[in-house]
Formats: structure tokens, C-alpha cells, sequence
């Protein structure tokens, strides 16, 4: 017997339904294909979800997390309103009158950064110093805590963030070197009103050139900083590549810990053990 247009559009609604849930399913598939691990620390533990967008950082770190590099690794620096950073295998044994952030593996991660992943509070991103391809420590790491932010604290980290572009845009171009060099030797020598007045100068150099093309901080990415909070001048400067999907109350509480003058807190602030969940 042949079907009816009520079987047919009773077959079709079935078939849809069925593609609905084969949908959800696939949707909650691809969620867990983001790599969790636990990092277990002195004042808490907290889940972390690592980001495939950022697949060199991210197999890096599950990498040393496998090796167990950052067990028993304290959190050397530590700002409040800003981030807690750790990863220097120095610490692993290191007396409380030792100076610490300058330990590292001898390799470096190719920078990764992408529009999208941005430093809300929570995320993991990576350390790194001045290299100018801005490649990533290869162990140290850093957690966001930051602040709530409003739109005029925002524009003020825009404006930040196209300084920074600014200088990286003439780097490549000898007829403004020497403005750099006095650039970089005004932080050098931390002279802030001359680094911030080198540092003005360029930017408006920058606006005028056709293709420079200044940085403008999402909406979307606005309305998280305002709410959650975070560090919006960083953005587009250090990859990020993780979140702390559980145990945020960890970070403020580590960020809480009283430190000395170079950061580090004054009881040891120490990372445990870091598992990769299965």
C-alpha cells in the first residue's frame, strides 16, 4: 500500500525529529571533545577546559601535564585584580628568599592568537617575555582574574592595545626605528611619562597609515568584560588557550594571599598535582 500524505508527512516529521536529536547528540559530542584537566592546588582545585583553537598550547600543556613538569610548582606571582601565574620549574624547590620567574623549558610555543578567545576572567593564557614574534614560555602560565570593567576603562584598553599594535606595525619600517629604540628605552630605564609619550606619538603615526587597520574590542567581548570581568589590554598580545570552567573561587582566593614586593606570596601558594580527566 502506498503511503497516504498524512503517512508521508508523519514519516517526514519523524525523520526530522530523529535529525534533531542526531543534531544534539553531535552538539554535545563536539563539547566533550575539549580536553579537561584538574589542576589540584594548597588553596583548591580547579577543572580547566583547554581550547582546541589553540592546538600547539594546548598539547603542550597536557604534554607536561602527562610528565607531571608542573606538580608540586608554586604560583610565583601573584597580582590581585589581575592574574596568578605559575609554571617555573625553579620553584619546585625553591627557599622562600629565592627570586623566581625566570625558569623555563628551553623551547618556545608559536604564539596562537584568535579574535574569539579573549582574557575573561578565568582563562589560562601563556607567559612570555619580549620576543618579537611574541612566541609563548613554554612552561609558565598565567590565570586571569582582573576586574569588572566599564566602557570608558575599555576604550582606555583599546587605546592600549593599538599603542602595542603600533609599535609592532613599524617595526619592519627604518624610518621610524630610532622612535622605537626611545620607546624601548624609556621602559627600560622605567620612565613611564616619556614611554607613554613615545607611546602616543606612535599610535597616532599609525592611524594614518592606509593599512593599519587599529583594534576594536568586540561587543560581545565588551559586554563579558563588563560583567564577569577580566584584562582587556592583554588581548592580542599573549595567547590564550584554556578556561577555568570550575573552581573560579579558587583564583580570588589565591589572588587574596598576602605577597611580597616582587608578587610572591608570602606562604607558598602551591600547585599539587595536575591530572588530564579522561
Amino acid at each position: 500500500m502506498k503511503p497516504t500524505i498524512t503517512h508521508v508527512s508523519a514519516i517526514l516529521l519523524i525523520a526530522l525529529l530523529l535529525a534533531c536529536n542526531d543534531i544534539k547528540e553531535s552538539s554535545k559530542v563536539s563539547e566533550k571533545e575539549r580536553t579537561q584537566v584538574e589542576m589540584v592546588t594548597n588553596y583548591g582545585t580547579m577543572q580547566i577546559e583547554l581550547y582546541d583553537e589553540t592546538p600547539l598550547h594546548r598539547d603542550n600543556f597536557l604534554n607536561l601535564a602527562k610528565n607531571k613538569a608542573y606538580d608540586s610548582l608554586l604560583f610565583h606571582r601573584v597580582i590581585n585584580t589581575f592574574m596568578i601565574q605559575a609554571g617555573d620549574p625553579d620553584s619546585k624547590k625553591a627557599t622562600s628568599t629565592d627570586t623566581l620567574g625566570d625558569g623555563d623549558a628551553p623551547y618556545l610555543v608559536q604564539a596562537e592568537f584568535n579574535d574569539s578567545l579573549f582574557h575573561k576572567k578565568g582563562v589560562l593564557a601563556a607567559a612570555r617575555d619580549n620576543n618579537p614574534e611574541r612566541a609563548s614560555s613554554a612552561m609558565q602560565f598565567y590565570i586571569v582574574q582582573g576586574k569588572v570593567f566599564n566602557d570608558s576603562l575599555l576604550n582606555l584598553a583599546e587605546e592600549r592595545i593599538n599603542k602595542m599594535k603600533a609599535a609592532r606595525y613599524f617595526e619592519m619600517k627604518p624610518i621610524k626605528i630610532a622612535l622605537l629604540d626611545s620607546l624601548e628605552n624609556a621602559m627600560s630605564m622605567g620612565d613611564f611619562e616619556k614611554y607613554n609619550d613615545f607611546g602616543n606619538r606612535i599610535w597616532e603615526m599609525a592611524k594614518v597609515e592606509k593599512d593599519f587597520a587599529p583594534y576594536t574590542i568586540p561587543a560581545y567581548q565588551r559586554d563579558v568584560y563588563k560583567t564577569i570581568g577580566g584584562t582587556p589590554h592583554l588581548d592580542q598580545n599573549y595567547t590564550v588557550y584554556g578556561e577555568v570552567i570550575s573552581g573560579l573561587e579558587v583564583i580570588d582566593s589565591i589572588a587574596k594571599a598576602p605577597t611580597s614586593p616582587l608578587d610572591r606570596p608570602l606562604k607558598d601558594v602551591r600547585i599539587l598535582e595536575v591530572n588530564v580527566i579522561e
